[in-house]
């Protein structure tokens, strides 16, 4: 019996566990989308898809395809090169670099190695695999290794090119993905700056619920494997969607309450942007004002490890978080996997 053949299926919030990781600040944030959109319009014209049905079932109204030429490293590159321009820093500064992804350039050498050397960086620099989820748990990381010292000056990148790996005859996985990278610059802060309260979380007995079965040891690509179209993504959209809407919820009441806030209390919420019928579900158990909610899953669809730093970064430019604000942030997909911090900016 394999991992994912466990009978032993939660898919539930069961752990209570809560940390606190203060004391470090975001200095600054970068994102890219390519150039390319991808119309709902288009799919339908280039495979029959219901952009009707695309619209009312997810919110999503286009996505961004990085073109041939483009990989996961080139977008993380330029979301990285935005990042240390917006937050005024020397490259050079730069010893930490952690890359949320779960499609790298190569299974190896890693995506972040690759960036290191094109950044021209004298850093430690690893890729961390946690899908949707990427992000958070990659500025976990890194913030760990700023809050005790043995980082000064860490970047964070959440990047996916998931226009790669999803089957375009799949018309109900196909149209939810897109491309993109975001980043930001993680340093020491104020006491009262940082992660107030957040909580890492998984549940493998939820693993073929989303995943990618050929590529890896268990099962390398082969002729066969090809013809099955096992190296693209799967995705049970219906289980997905059910234990989004309650992991959401469930997580978001378990940070707020470990650290003593209310709904109201929190200025922004940045949720993964897999589906505006998630968010929607979530404003509505939790009575989430609009205005407090941030959402761009129509423009660029579910950008996987990419959503909440490309969130972040619009949100900031667009003036919706200031200093001293909090900050509810959740990301939760394949693994399955999630994360979800209140961050004192």
């Amino acid at each position: 019996m394999t991992e994912s053949q466990n009978p032993q299926r939660h898919h539930v919030l069961t752990s209570q566990r809560t940390n606190s990781l203060t004391g470090v600040q975001i200095l600054g944030t970068g994102s890219f989308v390519p150039d390319n959109v991808v119309t709902n319009d288009e799919l339908n014209k280039r495979f029959g898809f219901d952009a009707n049905w695309i619209r009312d079932r997810t919110g999503i109204q286009e996505r961004r395809h990085a073109p041939v030429h483009v990989s996961t490293l080139d977008m993380s590159f330029a979301a990285a090169e935005r990042a240390i321009r917006a937050a005024g820093v020397n490259p050079k500064d730069i010893d930490l670099l952690v890359v949320g992804t779960l499609t790298p350039d190569y299974l190896c050498p890693s995506t972040a190695c690759l960036l290191q050397n094109r950044l021209g960086l004298d850093c430690a620099a690893f890729d961390l695999a946690a899908a949707c989820a990427g992000f958070m748990y990659s500025m976990v990381t890194a913030s760990q290794y700023v809050a005790t010292g043995n980082s000064k000056l860490a970047l964070v990148i959440g990047v996916d090119c998931l226009s790669r790996i999803v089957n375009p005859k799949d018309q109900r996985t196909y149209p939810l993905f897109g491309d993109a990278a975001g980043a930001v610059l993680i340093a020491k802060g104020e006491p009262s700056q940082g992660l107030v309260c957040y909580q890492m979380g998984s549940d493998g007995s939820g693993a073929d619920l989303l995943d990618r079965p050929a590529g890896g040891s268990r099962c390398p690509i082969t002729a066969e494997s090809i013809l099955a179209g096992d190296q693209y993504l799967r995705m049970d959209g219906r289980s997905v969607f059910k234990w989004a809407v309650r992991l959401v919820q469930d997580s978001i009441e378990l940070v707020l309450q470990k650290s003593g806030h209310r709904v109201e209390d929190v200025d922004l919420f940045v949720l993964h942007q897999a589906n505006i019928r998630i968010i929607d579900a979530a404003m509505d158990s939790l009575e989430i004002e609009p205005d407090k909610v941030f959402c761009n899953v129509h423009k660029y669809g579910n950008t996987s490890a990419a959503s909440v730093p490309l969130v972040l970064d619009e949100a900031l430019r667009a003036g919706k978080i200031q200093r001293g604000n909090l900050i509810l942030m959740c990301g939760f997909g394949a693994g399955l996997s999630w994360g979800t911090g209140l961050y004192r900016w």
